[in-house]
């Protein structure tokens, strides 16, 4: 038996992906989730098999909730996402769904899922995301988890980013959230236009910069307008200066 769980804003599409679900006995749903932080408190309760996602759902999206779940489960997207953009994510997901799709279809998904190994499965959910978060709707606002709540952070509230251990430590002026990702992650999908690497461990938003001044040997520290102040070596030196114009 495969525990599932469907996260979908709309009902009427949880309910054929219940009614198609009906061919397959062997995977049981678990709970519908008509948003994204029901759906991650439901991953969390139930260690689904696999989730029936829809993407564009209010408040998080898809992307974004199984960002917020540690041990992500096997994905089948069922949504109206446009299809080409899909295709980007299409070798990591189970298989997605364009809505609206047959029963025909669908059991093409569930044959591809119970052929598939569910630790590789979670493997590839982790691959998805890193490939959806290089995506421009992704890299607009971060969504850090901070005990039972989920916070939403727009880019433009980031003062720095600071490496600290396996996460990466988001300044802003409400205080520091952790993030479970690389400063290489970050490096990669935010603009570098506005967001650059100043030292291995810390990355600037260049817009807060008021100066530059010397530190140590071939070192500096850059000001920012909150007071804060931000190591830069001798390469994010380089880096700053000419994404500054300077």
């Amino acid at each position: 038996m495969k525990k599932a769980i469907i996260v979908d804003d709309e009902p009427l599409a949880r309910m054929v992906v219940k009614e198609y679900l009906q061919n397959h006995p062997s995977i049981t749903v678990m709970q519908e989730c008509n948003d994204g932080f029901e759906g991650m408190k439901a991953i969390m309760q139930h260690q689904p098999d696999v989730i029936f996602l829809d993407i564009q759902m209010p408040k998080i999206n898809g992307f974004e909730m199984l960002e917020l779940v540690e041990q992500p489960p096997a994905v089948i997207f069922t949504t109206a996402f446009d299809e080409y953009a899909i295709k980007a994510f299409e070798s990591h997901a189970v298989d997605y769904l364009l809505k609206p799709f047959s029963q025909e279809r669908f059991d093409k998904a569930i044959e591809r899922l119970t052929k598939r190994d569910t630790a590789v499965a979670s493997n590839n959910t982790r691959d998805l995301l890193d490939t959806a978060a290089q995506g421009p709707q992704q890299n607009q606002r971060i969504v850090v988890k901070t005990g039972n709540k989920i916070k939403i952070i727009p880019i433009d509230e980031v003062h720095y980013l600071e490496a600290a251990d396996d996460y990466v430590k988001i300044h802003t002026k409400e205080g520091a959230f952790l993030k479970n990702k690389t400063m290489g992650h970050f490096e990669k999908v935010l603009n570098p236009d506005q967001f650059v690497r100043t030292h291995r461990s810390y990355m600037v938003n260049v817009q807060l910069v008021t100066r530059i001044d010397p530190y140590e040997k071939e070192s500096y520290l850059a000001q920012l307008k909150t007071g804060a102040q931000v190591p830069v070596s001798k390469n994010g030196y380089a880096r700053l200066k000419t994404v500054l114009g300077i």
